[in-house]
């Protein structure tokens, strides 16, 4: 999965909010009529790859609504896209809202993987007895931890720091690709050797 830039106040190219493509971005003022000389303190951006306005008030996107963070992965399972999807609408209102959805969203992930999802915990520590790979148990960890403090209080104010919450959408799209993508590319790509071949490997590990 390509890296994700979220649009940001006057960068001059990111991800569009409404294509999703990596484009130039055009920047403008709004102003009061055409011979007006007062200038709104909102802004405008135009994506050079689809032409779609958004609207800026305090370099923060008001319009629209949507927060700027990374979509969900393409194989992202159904039973969370829901709310994967719901916390990208109200993460620029309430980051705390939204990272408390994405645990449920990961505790939801869970069964997807194999395990019960009755505690997030109890899961990582299964997978990675199974063989999870330490990078792979970092992002979930994260998730785990960030999440729970979104629920609890604790030692991280999302408030305080929005930013903690972004890295919690690109953190699953790095477990979803790495869990589900990569062992699905994989088992594509082996169907396609021949019968014998595949014949002969099973032989082999029985």
């Amino acid at each position: 999965m390509s890296k994700y830039y979220p649009p940001q106040d006057q960068v001059k190219q990111f991800n569009c909010i409404h294509c999703g493509v990596f484009a130039k971005q055009h920047w403008g003022i709004l102003t009061f009529g055409y011979h007006s000389t007062t200038k709104s303190p909102v802004t405008y951006c135009q994506c050079e790859h689809c032409r779609e306005l958004s609207y800026w008030h305090q370099s923060r996107m008001i319009i629209p609504a949507e927060a700027p963070v990374a979509p969900p992965h393409p194989d992202t399972p159904a039973s969370i896209v829901d709310e994967y999807q719901e916390a990208r609408s109200i993460f620029a209102r309430s980051p705390r809202a939204a990272v408390a959805l994405l645990r449920l969203a990961i505790q939801k992930l869970m069964p997807e993987l194999g395990e019960k999802g009755e505690n997030i915990n109890t899961d990582i520590k299964s997978l990675v007895a199974k063989g999870l790979p330490v990078q792979v148990q970092q992002a979930f960890d994260f998730c785990r931890v960030v999440g729970n403090n979104a629920v609890h209080p604790g030692e991280i104010n999302l408030n305080d720091t929005p930013e903690m919450g972004q890295h919690l959408f690109n953190m699953i799209n790095f477990i979803v690709e790495d869990r589900i993508t990569r062992p699905k590319q994989i088992a594509e790509l082996y169907a396609q050797l021949p019968e014998p071949a595949r014949a002969a490997v099973e032989r082999r590990d029985a």
